[in-house]
């Protein structure tokens, strides 16, 4: 969670609006969310073709 947030610019708090929507997959490994860096990749990737 530390690196998406990073990554994106965003607070945990609209980390985890993203994967509640749906727009960022995600998934728990014991009481841990893991965002899998293809994952992330893409969904940076479709907010740039949608700005465009």
């Amino acid at each position: 969670m530390p690196e998406a947030m990073a990554a994106l610019r965003l607070s945990r708090s609209k980390v985890y609006d993203l994967i509640r929507s749906g727009s960022l997959p995600s998934f728990t490994i014991g009481r841990s969310r893991r965002i899998p860096a293809e994952e992330l990749r893409s969904f940076i990737r479709r907010q740039i073709e949608e700005a465009a």
